[in-house]
């Protein structure tokens, strides 16, 4: 649960200096207290901060514990049984038996420990080199900085796409949405504003606050950060949230088969020594007998085979570019037979590329394709991969063009709108998913450049989609308005427009895909794939990438079923389409891990 930070009389923490209840400070009182300015702080400054606050991280970074990995090899049940048979057979005199068992047990410990160290120090050089950056206002101009570097009173500009580095007051913002869901569970992306809010006011309705660890979805802003590492709202979560790597499966099973010997050799041990004792031999040599029996019912080799194969497994798979961090989860890898796989880039190439520009009738259109390409052109948000494969696919001049004004695409409208210029006409050019631009649209212009009514030709726009959604292509609708004098729009302006025709693209399926999947259908493991495009265009991948005859559920009839109905179903299902918020994936994820949980050790 996420708890409010809670109101004080006071505007400073003394813990950090920091102000409290910042949301509902105004942002110049705010930049007041934190000793900043609008162009951020200078460089000095800067480093004075961060020697002060320390690095903006939620954990401090420090190496693996060589100690702890090492102590982790030798908790196992079975070679704790190992380590009190060596202890026996030292007391029984036979240290032969002590060496052997203790060098079995070390050398096993030793080479699962070998394999995860190592891992581990691959895995941290790959984090090394994926390092976060914000660009942060120093010295009065914009930097590109690491987001451990960032200290309170820094002065951030963001974009689509970009994460948020702390807790921040947004000083400016423009058609800014925010996706949240990380901290308050929200699916739809929040948009926010520059403002004051009440002290009083609840975590998720501070449209004027931007938390650390939620990330820009469309828009821009400028905002200074007033929090960072622990003692931002996501660090209070982390603190709260520090769990331990869950066990695996195998880990589970051979703990389990270790009780199961302790107690059979536990047992054993006290009916032999009771036999003797009742058969009136001496207690001293009954007992003596008894323990040498536990140390030879003690499976010496156990965990040295154990070891040497798990680390076999992962040198193989480290010969096809895969890094082992836990030697005990290949075991739970091999037991997989459910394989959740997105399409695009997965099953796919990932490179968008522009197949046709088409008119309402179905026409290849010039026109078309130059109003599209005027919208990636001038637009400046996120870098798409949409927008870039336009601007390849055809190089249009556009002298006398002037950029005006942008509505950045969000997860809502699902559409891009740029106003330009050019001979005094101001033109509004709007793209983006082909129902969402529909819905805006009051009219349609045909290829002999007739307006008509949308009414009348709505069913053949809809016809002409399906046709081609189901050749596996996507299509994005493009439309364009007059706005008269206008010289800014908002999304407001997006209304009664002319519909102009379609931009058809494709991602075709990676060399070899069927192949893979085929092999995958023989090793007894079945694929889901998980997709938020429509369910044309899904089911024409699936038959391109080897499946026959696909059971298609759709995102919309998930937002109704139960859980209880699609566990009875998940299994028969091979394709989830449009389905496009992440926790609905994470949804989908779970439930296939439950109906698909690998089978025990034992």
């Amino acid at each position: 649960m996420i708890m409010q930070l809670f109101n004080n009389s006071k505007r400073i923490d003394p813990k950090n200096q920091t102000p409290l209840a910042f949301w509902s400070l105004p942002p110049a009182e705010l930049l007041t207290q934190l000793k900043t300015t609008p162009q951020g702080l200078t460089g000095d400054e800067a480093r004075q901060r961060l020697e002060r606050y320390g690095s903006n991280l939620l954990l401090p970074r420090k190496r693996s514990d060589a100690l702890a990995l090492l102590l982790a090899q030798f908790k196992s049940p079975i070679t704790l049984i190992l380590l009190f048979a060596a202890g026996l057979s030292f007391f029984l005199h036979e240290h032969v038996n002590v060496f052997i068992i203790l060098a079995i047990v070390f050398i096993s410990g030793l080479l699962g420990f070998w394999q995860e160290r190592g891992a581990a120090n691959a895995i941290e050089k790959l984090l090394a080199i994926v390092q976060i950056k914000a660009m942060v206002m120093r010295d009065r101009n914009p930097r590109e900085i690491p987001v451990e570097e960032i200290v309170p009173g820094d002065v951030i500009i963001l974009n689509s796409g970009d994460i948020i580095p702390g807790d921040c007051l947004i000083l400016e913002s423009k058609d800014l949405f925010v996706d949240e869901a990380t901290l308050t569970g929200e699916t739809y992306p929040v948009e926010k504003l520059a403002g004051e809010l009440l002290k009083e006011t609840q975590l998720g309705q501070r449209n004027n606050t931007l938390f650390m660890g939620t990330h820009v979805v469309s828009g821009s802003a400028k905002a200074v950060v007033v929090r960072t590492g622990t003692e931002t709202e996501f660090g209070k979560v982390s603190e709260r949230l520090k769990l331990r790597p869950p066990e695996t499966e195998f880990e589970r099973g051979v703990r389990r088969f270790g009780y199961f010997l302790m107690e059979i050799t536990m047992l054993l041990v006290i009916s032999i020594f009771a036999i003797n004792a009742y058969m009136a031999r001496p207690v001293l040599e009954s007992l003596l007998f008894s323990l040498a029996l536990a140390v030879g019912l003690t499976p010496q080799l156990l965990p040295a085979i154990i070891s040497v194969n798990l680390a076999h497994g992962a040198k193989r798979m480290a010969l096809q570019k895969v890094i082992v961090k836990r030697l005990a989860s290949i075991e739970n890898f091999g037991s997989m037979n459910v394989l959740c796989s997105d399409k695009t880039g997965t099953l796919t190439e990932g490179i968008v590329r522009v197949h046709s520009a088409l008119d309402v009738e179905g026409k290849e259109s010039e026109k078309v394709l130059f109003y599209a390409y005027l919208n990636a052109f001038f637009e400046t948000g996120f870098t798409n991969p949409i927008d870039s494969a336009i601007r390849s696919f055809s190089q249009f001049k556009v002298p006398g063009y002037q950029k005006l004004d942008e509505v950045p695409y969000d997860f809502i409208r699902k559409r891009l709108s740029i106003l330009v210029k050019k001979d005094n006409k101001h033109l509004m050019v709007t793209k983006g998913a082909l129902q969402n631009v529909l819905a805006v649209c009051s009219s349609a212009e045909t290829s002999d450049g007739k307006i008509l009514d949308i009414v009348t030709i709505k069913e053949q726009i809809l016809q002409s989609f399906e046709e081609q959604s189901s050749k596996g292509l996507r299509i994005l609708g493009v439309a364009y308005r007059n706005v008269g004098s206008d010289s800014l729009i908002t999304k407001d302006h997006e209304a009664a427009m002319i519909f102009l025709g379609f931009l058809v693209l494709f991602d075709p399926p990676k060399p070899g895909i069927a192949d893979t999947i085929n092999q995958l259908s023989h090793l007894g493991i079945s694929l889901k794939i998980i997709t938020g495009d429509n369910k044309l265009v899904a089911e024409n991948v699936s038959h391109q990438v080897g499946f026959s005859n696909p059971q298609i559920l759709m995102g919309s009839d998930l937002r109704v079923m139960s859980d209880e109905a699609l566990l009875k179903q998940v299994n028969d299902i091979n394709i989830f389409a449009e389905v496009e918020e992440f926790e609905y994936k994470l949804k989908f994820m779970f439930l296939l891990t439950v109906v698909a949980r690998p089978a025990p050790f034992l």
